[in-house]
């Protein structure tokens, strides 16, 4: 029966599971969930430009997008003699119209799963990962083989179908009818190491970001420290996090202080999941208007008192070894 409403894309999954108790039964279906969402959050990652992995970035925009799809398993899943639960699930996802910035998770879903099923046959055939990294082009990720990863474990086969809106229909370039794409158990080391290639092979990301400082730790008095930034501008993170000399960091006290922004340069690595600036440069404060600028000084003059504070906060944060 249709889950989805006149204006949502649906999207299906069966997974074939051993016969277990009933308790193994909860455990599957919370796994089923989990992983439909993570599938369908990936697919919202990829709808915005295709990356191998994303880690912490467009993270704001993927939960939104999730969060506007529902989620249930079928009434068929309850009848009497219906399979046991944490076999069959479904998702309705809104249709996006054409020529959006972003298309729909769903129509990510229909390219990108037929992708990365050939690329597990190749992988079973050659032992290489060039398939995978084809597959990227297509809205394939790490964030996504992962999903598949986690569908699969504790299951013996897990088939995955996508059904358009009866009112928008098919996107450009994409089938009335998508087959289902099937992955089996034999591919969870396909899936493993793909992930894996795909944060060695994602490269960093050079930014020059402006944010507001939101947290500051050194282990010295003087010296070196770390700043947390929470991004206003320039990359597709949150927060990161950046390791500063001692004048940079007395800067990010002051801007801290004052309630203004900072601009930094350096580079957003994969390894990190972008959420680690390297190299951090060039740190300085945006520079205010004539007003806000006699405002800030009012501010700095009057802030000794919480600069000594936020020194001790430091010491104190050394000594129960907070980060």
């Amino acid at each position: 029966m249709p889950i989805g409403g006149q204006r949502e894309d649906e999207v299906h999954w069966h997974r074939e599971l051993p016969q277990g108790n009933r308790a193994a039964g909860v455990r599957a279906r919370q796994r089923l969930d989990a992983g439909a969402r993570s599938l369908v959050r990936a697919a919202a990652l990829a709808s915005r430009a295709p990356a191998g992995y994303f880690g912490a970035r467009h993270e704001r925009w993927a939960a939104a997008r999730l969060e506007r799809a529902r989620f249930e398993e079928p009434q068929a899943a309850y009848q009497a003699g219906a399979a046991p639960p944490g076999r069959r699930y479904a998702a309705a996802v809104p249709a996006l119209p054409t020529g959006g910035r972003a298309e729909a998770a769903s129509a990510v879903l229909a390219r990108a799963l037929p992708a990365a099923e050939e690329a597990t046959r190749h992988f079973r055939a050659t032992g290489g990962l060039s398939g995978f990294e084809a597959a990227v082009a297509h809205g394939v990720s790490k964030e996504l083989v992962d999903a598949l990863h986690q569908l699969l474990r504790g299951a013996e086969t897990v088939r995955i179908s996508v059904a358009w809106s009866p009112t928008a229909g098919p996107p450009p370039g994409l089938p009335d009818r998508p087959a289902a794409a099937v992955f089996t158990a034999a591919d969870l080391t396909a899936l493993e190491r793909a992930a894996r290639r795909y944060v060695e092979l994602e490269p960093s990301v050079p930014v020059r970001v402006t944010g507001t400082v939101v947290r500051l730790r050194r282990w010295e008095p003087a010296g070196e420290g770390t700043a947390r930034l929470r991004v206003l501008a320039g990359a597709d993170v949150a927060q990161v996090r950046a390791r500063l000399g001692e004048e940079a960091y007395r800067s990010a006290v002051h801007a801290h202080l004052a309630g203004v922004p900072v601009v930094v340069e350096g580079r957003l690595e994969s390894r990190t999941g972008f959420r680690r600036l390297a190299g951090a440069r060039g740190l300085s404060l945006v520079e205010p208007g004539a007003e806000r600028r006699r405002a800030l000084l009012a501010r700095l003059r009057e802030g000794l008192d919480d600069f000594a504070a936020l020194l001790d906060s430091d010491a104190d944060g050394r000594a129960r070894g907070e980060g």
